[in-house]
C-alpha cells in the first residue's frame, strides 16, 4: 500500500515502512515542502497503532538527496538561510535522532549537502555500489551544516572530516565502507530487497530495546565514561520491565526463537 505526501511517499510493507523522498526531477534535493511531507509521514509511522516497527528512507529515482534546493526560492518572502536551518532542516535531523523506531538509510546515487547528513542518521546506513556521498558546500561558498562538523570527526576521525569538508570531493560508497562511515554496501538493483532484510530484522526484535540502544549510543558521543554508566542502567532498568525481556528469557531457557512484540 502506498499514502502520498508533498515530495514523498510512504509504502507499507507489513511491519516496515518505506519512506521515500519523492522530487526525482530535481535529485531529491530538499526543501521545507519535502521536508513538510516527510515530517507528516513520520507522524503517520509513529502512531501506536499504525503496526510499523522499522523504517527505512530512501530516494525516488537515481539519487538519494542531492543537497537544499538551490533552484526554489523559500516560502516565506525575506526568509534567509539561517532561517531554513532553524525551522525546517534542523527540527527534520532532530526528528531522525529521536525516532522512536529503528531506522534503515538505504542510499541510491548521490546523498550531498544536507542530503548526507540525513542519510548519516540512519542506525544502519546501507549504500548502493554506484552512490556517493558529498560535503559540496565549499563548491558554493557555504560551510558544512546539518550537523556534519559535529557528526563526521567522529564517524571517520578529523583528518579525514577536513579533507571531506574543504576539498568538496566525492567520497565512493566503497571508500565510506573503508573510512567506517556507513555500514554497509551492495550491489545497485539489491539495495531495498537488503534495507528490508535489516528493517525485517529490526521489525522482529525487541523494539524498546532497540530504540533505547540507538539513544544511547547518540548521548555516548557527548558523555563521560560515568555519565554513559549511568544512561545505561537507567535504560536497562526500564528495558527489564518489557514484555520483550521477558520473552527473551523465557525463549532462551525454552532454546527457541524468543516472538518479540515490541512492548
Amino acid at each position: 500500500m502506498r499514502k502520498d505526501f508533498e515530495r514523498a511517499h510512504l509504502t507499507t510493507r507489513g511491519p516496515v515502512a518505506v519512506l521515500t523522498m519523492n522530487h526525482p526531477e530535481a535529485l531529491n534535493a530538499s526543501s521545507a515542502k519535502m521536508v513538510r511531507g516527510l515530517t507528516t509521514a513520520l507522524d503517520e509511522i509513529e502512531k501506536e497503532d499504525s503496526g510499523f516497527r522499522a523504517v527505512i528512507l530512501t530516494g525516488e529515482g537515481r539519487g538519494f538527496c542531492s543537497g537544499a534546493n538551490l533552484a526554489e526560492p523559500p516560502e516565506r518572502s525575506g526568509a534567509g538561510v539561517n532561517n531554513m536551518l532553524d525551522q525546517v532542516f534542523h527540527p527534520f535531523l532532530r526528528r531522525l535522532r529521536d525516532l522512536r523506531l529503528p531506522l534503515v538509510t538505504a542510499v541510491n546515487g548521490a546523498a550531498a549537502g544536507i542530503g548526507m547528513s540525513i542519510a548519516l542518521m540512519g542506525d544502519i546506513v546501507l549504500a548502493a555500489r554506484s552512490a556517493y556521498f558529498l560535503q559540496a558546500f565549499a563548491r558554493i561558498g557555504l560551510i558544512p551544516d546539518g550537523g556534519s562538523t559535529w557528526l563526521l570527526p567522529r564517524l571517520v576521525g578529523l583528518a579525514r572530516a577536513k579533507e571531506l569538508s574543504l576539498l568538496a570531493d566525492k567520497l565512493p560508497a566503497e571508500r565510506a565502507l573503508e573510512w567506517g562511515m556507513i555500514a554497509r554496501v551492495c550491489d545497485d538493483a539489491a539495495l531495498i530487497d537488503e534495507a528490508m532484510k535489516i528493517a525485517t530484522k529490526f521489525a522482529e526484535g525487541p523494539s524498546a530495546a532497540l530504540v533505547a540502544t540507538r539513544k544511547l549510543f547518540f548521548q555516548s558521543l557527548d558523555n563521560s565514561y560515568e555519565e554513559q554508566l549511568e544512561a545505561e542502567r537507567d535504560a536497562q532498568e526500564r528495558a527489564s520491565r518489557t514484555h520483550d525481556f521477558r520473552e527473551g528469557v523465557a525463549a532462551f531457557l525454552q532454546k527457541r526463537p524468543a516472538k518479540f512484540e515490541g512492548r
